[in-house]
C-alpha cells in the first residue's frame, strides 16, 4: 500500500542558512536563514505568484516549526501577495520538522546517506530513515486532506524521505527554496512527477 495519498501538492525547501553554505548537517538544530536564504524566500514567492495558476493556485501553507522553514514560508507568502496572489493561511505541523541527525548534527555532510536511507546505518541518537519516511508521509497526508491545494515548506532530508514514498530515487539533493509541483503517478506503484518552477523564472 502506498504511504502517500494520491493528492497533488506544492513543496518548498527552506532558504539557505550559514550551515548550508558550510556543508554542515543541520537536522533539528534550529539554524536561522542567512541573507541569501531571505532573498531566496522572496524569489520563491514571486515565482509561485507568477506561475502557480498554470498548475494549481495555493490555498494554504503548512510549515515545519523550525525557524529556517517557517521564516521561508512567511516570506514566500508575503511576496506571493505582493505579486498578486491571494492571501493564504499558514499553519505549523511539528511532524514536518527535519530529521534528527544525532551526533552528525553540525558535522560536515558525509558519505553515509545511502547507508542511512537503506536502513543499514543510523547515526547515534538519530531518527532511522524508515521512521522519517512514515512520519513525513503522514504529515503530508494530513496537509493535503484539507480544502484546496497546499504548499508544504520543510526540509531537505525530509524531502528525501518523501521522494522514497513517491517511488523516486531517495538520495537526491533538493536545492534551497526551489518551488516544486508534485503530481501522483497513474498507479500506486508509479513514480510521481516533479516540476521545478525555479527554471520558469
Amino acid at each position: 500500500m502506498a504511504l502517500l495519498e494520491p493528492r497533488r501538492y506544492w513543496y518548498l525547501r527552506h532558504g539557505e542558512t550559514d550551515w548550508n553554505a558550510r556543508g554542515l548537517s543541520q537536522g533539528r538544530s534550529d539554524i536561522p536563514l542567512n541573507e541569501t536564504g531571505l532573498a531566496q524566500g522572496e524569489r520563491a514567492g514571486r515565482i509561485l505568484a507568477e506561475h502557480a495558476d498554470r498548475y494549481a493556485r495555493i490555498a494554504r501553507i503548512v510549515s515545519s516549526p523550525l525557524q529556517r522553514a517557517l521564516r521561508t514560508a512567511e516570506i514566500a507568502a508575503r511576496d506571493m501577495v505582493q505579486t498578486g496572489h491571494p492571501e493564504v493561511t499558514l499553519r505549523v505541523d511539528p511532524e514536518l520538522q527535519e530529521v534528527c541527525f544525532g551526533v552528525q548534527e553540525g558535522q560536515p555532510m558525509g558519505e553515509w546517506y545511502d547507508s542511512w536511507i537503506a536502513g543499514e546505518y543510523t547515526p547515534e541518537g538519530a531518527e532511522p530513515f524508515a521512521d522519517l519516511k512514515a512520519r513525513a508521509a503522514a504529515a503530508v497526508n494530513r496537509a493535503t486532506a484539507g480544502e484546496g491545494v497546499v504548499m508544504i515548506v520543510a526540509h531537505g532530508a525530509l524531502f528525501r524521505a518523501l521522494r522514497a514514498a513517491m517511488n523516486l530515487p531517495a538520495n537526491v539533493r533538493l536545492p534551497n527554496a526551489v518551488p516544486l509541483w508534485l503530481e501522483p503517478g497513474a498507479t500506486p506503484d508509479a513514480p510521481w512527477s516533479l516540476t521545478d518552477l525555479s527554471q520558469a523564472a
